[in-house]
């Protein structure tokens, strides 16, 4: 079993900058991808940043320049840089990854932090 904890979210105003953490613990072999994703009320999840096992990185247009995800692959953790955050950017953030164990491959997602962007 794996369990991915999540840590750094909170209350940041408009502008302000918040870097959220998930380590991953358990029986691991290997982790692949590692993404972030959020959820805002009354809103569909949406996947903000991804690295892969080599270490390349994607984000959508609405984060792009501001957020930055990174990984320490010693420390199974992934990590995300908010910066420049706007009101928008408030919801529930969550962290994936996809862990290879005892030869198969599996999805485990964190319990999720939520950050506020607000005056």
């Amino acid at each position: 079993q794996v369990q991915l904890v999540e840590s750094g979210g909170g209350l940041v105003q408009p502008g302000g900058s918040l870097r959220l953490s998930c380590a991953a613990s358990g029986s691991i072999f290997s982790i692949n991808v590692m993404d972030w994703y959020r959820q805002a009320p009354g809103k569909q999840r949406e996947q903000v940043a991804v690295i892969t096992s080599g270490g390349s990185t994607g984000y959508p247009d609405s984060v792009k320049g501001r957020f930055t995800i990174s990984r320490d692959n010693a420390k199974n953790t992934v990590y995300l840089q908010m910066n420049s955050l706007k009101p928008e950017d408030t919801a529930v953030y969550y962290c994936r990854m996809v862990v290879t164990t005892g030869g198969r491959s599996y999805q485990y997602w964190g319990q999720g932090t939520q950050v506020t962007v607000s005056s």
